[in-house]
């Protein structure tokens, strides 16, 4: 075993440390991160040899949650082993993904994949912000290809006054969950829950967070330092100069008229494909196999990605001819789904979601066993999103990590709504179908829960 090294730093007045060279010594990067008496592993590894055939960057960021970590035994009869991940634990990936992807070239095709493991959990201070703290750093010191580091930090008020990653216990009565990552110079990304207050509040908060971040940079900046390893270099999918110089000669004007015609929706969207057949076709027929089907799609979508970025930035302009302030046209409807507790049809523009409610005695609330403990919730909302909503044809089944995430973003929105146990004690659950997807399908199920809510009565 190699001889460890340990740093520290006090971040909301308790102790957080970044441990290196103790544990999985094969991993391409690897630290063991505690703060309070919670403790994960972060690795970082990346495959040697490109993935064939692949069109994206192959990243994948799990975190794993253990029962041994809170010192518990699955409450499970027959199941002890760990099975699939959890919600929490899904969605704490997500926050790590969400978090470090953008700091990627995303034109490499060689495997990256982060695992947060939660090795000790203390019952008060929450593992997803050691373990994104841990995914940084452990990229920082591998030889994967990656702009970092970076952090992210939990912000609570309680009384007026901010709290820095406050306890479970503390964030119950805080009057707002406030998370935020970044860099030292911006933050990439940001989720909340409040009890309504003020914009400028939120703000505030958002900016005392990020000078926390920068704290925590500034941390890890040092360790990188004192470990720095030279990064390898990997092939990357760029397209050759010759051919995105071909693209701009031959359609890029033709392709900036189509998006911005004076046409129905479809209409302009079956004439952006008819030029990106001719595009292929053209490419192809110059080039020949000397450049691949995917490098010539590339340049296909990078240039529709510059003329609608150049358009709205420049001349506040969207390709449906809507300003940047203009909400799509909007329509909504309840009660439409007989039988049910109550419905409730939302839809924006072509985003449109249907959400159903059902009302159960106390005794259907669902139970978790997890590492933090077991616990009953009386307000869940799901979601889904059926490949036909945007045109497809894909896999039908259980949801997966993206349903996950967004019926738990709505579902934060929702919950600040929904009355007391004293109130009204029915469990409620609340189902979102996303019947068809352009732009933002989550925060239609915001607006048709809401409906459907209202339409049963809750």
């Amino acid at each position: 075993m190699k001889q460890s090294t340990k740093y520290s730093l006090t971040v909301g007045g308790r102790e957080l440390t970044a441990e290196l060279g103790k544990f999985a010594e094969q991993a391409n990067g690897s630290v063991a991160v505690r703060y309070g008496d919670t403790m994960v592993l972060a690795t970082a590894v990346m495959n040697k040899t490109p993935k064939v055939g692949g069109d994206f960057f192959p990243l994948t960021c799990d975190y794993e949650e253990k029962f041994y970590a809170a010192g518990k035994i699955s409450g499970s009869a027959f199941i002890k082993r760990e099975g699939r991940p959890s919600e929490e634990a899904v969605i704490s990936g997500r926050l790590i993904d969400r978090t470090i992807r953008p700091r990627f070239n995303h034109q490499i095709r060689n495997e990256v994949q982060v695992v947060t493991t939660i090795l000790a959990f203390d019952g008060q201070n929450d593992p997803d912000i050691p373990a994104l703290v841990g995914a940084s750093l452990a990229l920082s010191i591998s030889d994967i290809p990656w702009d970092g580091p970076t952090a992210g930090v939990r912000v609570g008020r309680i009384n007026g006054k901010f709290i820095l990653n406050p306890t479970y216990e503390e964030r119950m009565a805080s009057d707002f969950d406030l998370l935020i990552t970044g860099f030292s110079e911006r933050i990439n990304m940001i989720e909340a829950g409040a009890r309504e207050i003020p914009e400028a509040d939120m703000a505030e908060a958002i900016a005392w967070g990020h000078h926390e971040i920068k704290k925590l940079i500034d941390f890890q900046k040092k360790i990188i330092a004192e470990h720095a390893v030279p990064k390898a270099v990997v092939p990357v999918a760029e397209p050759s100069p010759e051919l995105v110089a071909f693209m701009r000669e031959k359609i890029f004007r033709q392709l900036e008229d189509a998006m911005y015609a004076d046409a129905p929706k479809l209409e302009k969207y079956a004439l952006k494909d008819a030029i990106e057949a001719e595009w292929k076709a053209m490419a192809q027929e110059k080039f020949g196999d000397t450049i691949t089907v995917n490098s010539i799609e590339y340049v296909f979508h990078e240039a529709v990605n510059e003329i609608v970025h150049r358009e709205l930035l420049q001349k506040n302009k969207r390709p449906d001819g809507r300003a940047a302030d203009e909400v799509r046209l909007l329509s909504a409807e309840v009660a439409i789904v007989p039988r049910v507790h109550g419905s409730g049809l939302f839809q924006r523009g072509e985003t449109q979601v249907l959400s159903v409610v059902t009302l159960g005695a106390p005794s259907d609330e669902q139970r978790f066993d997890t590492m933090e403990g077991e616990f009953k919730r009386r307000f869940m909302h799901h979601y889904n999103f059926p490949p036909y909503s945007v045109g497809e044809v894909g896999r039908m089944g259980s949801g997966g990590r993206r349903e996950i995430g967004h019926g738990n973003l709505a579902e934060r929105a929702l919950f600040a709504i929904i009355p007391p146990r004293e109130e009204f004690p029915y469990t409620i659950r609340v189902v979102s179908e996303t019947l068809s997807s352009n732009g933002s399908s989550s925060m239609a199920s915001v607006c048709a829960s809401t409906l459907a809510l209202m339409d049963a009565g809750v």
